[in-house]
């Protein structure tokens, strides 16, 4: 039997807090992400259709090799939820939980994510590859700084 660990990385309201697991947190999404860990990725792989019945498309790794990636829009094409599937110790978990973390630690650096986003969304349009490529130099920063304070946190 596969192993499966869930994490809810955002959060579709930014009001609310709910600190019961799974945790949605993300202050500057509009839509639920979630974080799956598997002992088998590959495994994913024959998932798809079980994904697609529940109204995700399957991505594949979409730009980040290990991943498995889905999302599911509303009847207006809006992204309502997205869904990272990782082998369990990829370092792309401890990334994301990372990023997480320390946004709603960091309310300040969260409001300027939050506000670039806006930014961005404004100027891009429907063009997500430029709206991507337009915060990737914040998120990159961020993720460093990220990664350093959660990794201090769990020093002796």
């Amino acid at each position: 039997m596969d192993s499966l660990h869930v994490f809810s990385i955002a959060r579709r309201y930014p009001s609310h807090r709910q600190h019961s697991h799974p945790r949605h947190l993300c202050q500057t999404c509009s839509f639920i992400d979630i974080l799956v860990e598997v002992t088998d990725i590959t495994a994913i792989d024959k998932k798809n259709a079980h994904m697609e019945k529940l109204g995700y498309k399957a991505m594949g790794e979409y730009g980040i090799s290990g991943r498995r990636y889905f999302r599911k829009n509303d009847a207006g094409g809006h992204r309502t939820h997205q869904v990272h599937v990782f082998q369990t110790g990829s370092p792309d978990v401890e990334r994301h939980l990372a990023f997480r973390d320390y946004m709603i630690t960091h309310p300040v650096r969260a409001r300027a994510y939050n506000d670039l986003k806006r930014k961005i969304a404004a100027e891009c349009g429907d063009d997500i590859e430029k709206y991507m490529d337009e915060k990737d130099m914040f998120v990159k920063e961020a993720e460093l700084d990220a990664l350093a304070w959660y990794q201090s946190k769990s020093l002796p």
